[in-house]
């Protein structure tokens, strides 16, 4: 009798020690598998995050601080507290480039948004070769600015340019497209447009296929025309596009620098000295606290403006 229990016993001490790390490893493990689920999210999102502080925050900050001081990029730069900046809204040159960035504003964005809902509205309801004029709008987006730059410069050479030779074959005199204050910004405000105009296009047609085919029924069986359902159903209901393609696009007017910078290099007279080409002057002159004064201004100047719209937008809802 007792040596079955003795075997038992026997048999029992032998596999317990054999078991009990495997029973408890079995928690540690889970426990190791876990913290690393934990941490996977984070594994991936900080590399982004690195580069972001990397080439975001910290040329930021720097920059911020680069505008108090008095600095040309070499030796140590003098603390000059807001001299930069009362030097500039001083400056009638500055408020000139602001100026003309302004008048840029106003000479592309209304007739952009005009032309984008047009144009939205006509790739929207053509049935045939839709997919090849939606990529012939998008095309000169895509295209090297510096590249057009000169094709636009070909095009409306005062003397040799294909515009002029147009305006010659019917009778009609040569312009200074490039060369006179008052057609020079009109001439740049055509190249943006062409740019760009195509991915406003893009934005606006996809806010238009949102919009519900029956109340363009309803409204037809009320009597209303095309430009009456236009003007009452497609516009309200594209405003959130169309206030998105504003802020976006005024962004970018005031950051226009490569096109007077190739086109007409901010003539003349300064007639096309933008915001954007006024603050590489100063980059390019090696007077770094002034242009970071010069570019925390815009900053301010284009978030007011952008905020602005947002404003309007919200008060509409």
């Amino acid at each position: 009798m007792t040596r079955p229990a003795a075997a038992t016993v026997f048999r029992e001490g032998r596999r317990g020690p054999a078991h009990r790390p495997a029973e408890t490893a079995a928690p540690q493990r889970k426990r190791k598998f876990a913290w690393r689920r934990r941490l996977a999210p984070y594994a991936f999102v900080l590399p982004f995050v690195a580069v972001f502080l990397a080439f975001s925050i910290y040329p930021l900050f720097f920059t911020l601080r680069l505008s108090f001081t008095d600095w040309h990029g070499a030796g140590a730069a003098h603390w000059i507290g807001f001299g930069n900046y009362r030097y500039l809204l001083a400056n009638s040159a500055f408020w000139s480039s602001l100026g003309n960035s302004a008048v840029l504003w106003l000479l592309v964005v209304p007739v952009q948004l005009v032309l984008s809902v047009i144009v939205a509205v006509l790739l929207n309801t053509i049935k045939r070769l839709r997919g090849f004029y939606r990529v012939a709008f998008v095309v000169p987006f895509v295209m090297p600015l510096v590249a057009i730059a000169q094709i636009w410069i070909v095009l409306f050479d005062q003397n040799y340019g294909a515009v002029n030779a147009v305006l010659g074959a019917v009778g009609l005199p040569p312009v200074g497209w490039l060369v006179t204050s008052a057609w020079a910004k009109p001439t740049l405000a055509l190249l943006f447009l062409w740019k760009t105009t195509g991915f406003v296009v893009l934005i606006v047609l996809s806010g238009l296929q949102q919009v519900e085919p029956d109340l363009y029924e309803a409204a037809s069986l009320d009597g209303a025309g095309r430009v009456r359902q236009l003007w009452s159903i497609t516009v309200p209901l594209l405003r959130r596009s169309l206030m998105f393609c504003v802020v976006l696009q005024t962004l970018a007017v005031f950051q226009i620098f490569t096109e007077p910078y190739v086109v007409t290099k901010g003539g003349p007279y300064n007639s096309t000295t933008t915001a954007g080409l006024f603050l590489f002057d100063h980059i390019n002159r090696a007077d770094l606290g002034t242009g970071a004064a010069n570019s925390f201004l815009l900053v301010i100047i284009v978030m007011a403006v952008s905020l602005l719209f947002v404003r309007l937008l919200r008060a509409e809802d």
